[in-house]
């Protein structure tokens, strides 16, 4: 791991397999989104639709 310094901004540089072992970890700490099911993905859509159109 190298430090750069341009324009007193410090950048690091790293080997790729590094990079990737670090996104690898940084995907795996992330939560994933909420899967709806067919019956909550309508209501959801239907309160969405009903925002929607009541601003305009």
């Amino acid at each position: 791991m190298n430090t750069l310094v341009i324009d007193n901004k410090s950048y690091v540089v790293l080997p790729v397999k590094s990079y990737e072992a670090l996104q690898k970890k940084a995907a795996l700490k992330s939560r994933p989104e909420k899967v709806l099911s067919i019956e909550e993905a309508r209501v959801h859509s239907k309160n969405l639709i009903k925002k929607w159109a009541g601003g305009k």
